[in-house]
């Protein structure tokens, strides 16, 4: 049986007990942007319920222009004021580089993407350059924003501060 036949029938199970639909407005007037690593059950880590909070995901969490494009409408059509970033351990970008990234594909697929990677070595550093994008973005109604790590190996958030 192939995954997706597993996740449909998964879903029938859980439709069972689905709560309805809520309003399209985020009760708890958040937005998320954080790591799409399989290991960070979000919705249990934040203690957020279906209808509590916008959730963006990319690889890295990084803030691209999507990902500012998609908190502008959070913030500006329905009603987010908070941000809430979540970068975590073990990260797969703090195992390559932006040009062997690359160079990778590139090989692979004979294109290289016009795009970097935007890998990294310091999580920490970047959470904080994640945090500087945010304020920065002239399109935003609120730049709240704080930004935390999730350790991989206890489940544990870890707020970083501004330098």
């Amino acid at each position: 049986m192939a995954e997706i036949d597993r996740m449909l029938e998964a879903n029938e199970r859980w439709a069972e007990s689905f709560p309805g639909s809520k309003p399209v407005r985020p009760g708890r007037k958040v937005a998320v942007v954080a790591c799409m690593d399989s290991r960070i059950p979000l919705f249990g880590v934040l203690g957020l319920e279906i209808g509590d909070a916008h959730v963006i995901r990319n690889a890295g969490g990084v803030i691209t222009e999507d990902v500012i494009r998609s908190l502008t409408i959070s913030q500006h059509a329905l009603g987010t004021r908070e941000i809430v970033l979540v970068h975590h351990t073990e990260c797969g970008l703090q195992s390559t580089d932006d040009i062997s990234f690359a160079d990778a594909v590139e090989a692979a697929t004979g294109r290289r993407p016009p795009w970097a990677a935007r890998a990294f070595t310091d999580v920490d550093q970047d959470v904080r350059e994640s945090m500087r994008l945010i304020r920065e973005s002239p399109y935003l109604l609120s730049r709240e924003v704080r930004g935390t790590v999730f350790d991989v190996t206890t489940g544990r958030l870890r707020e970083v501060q501004e330098a």
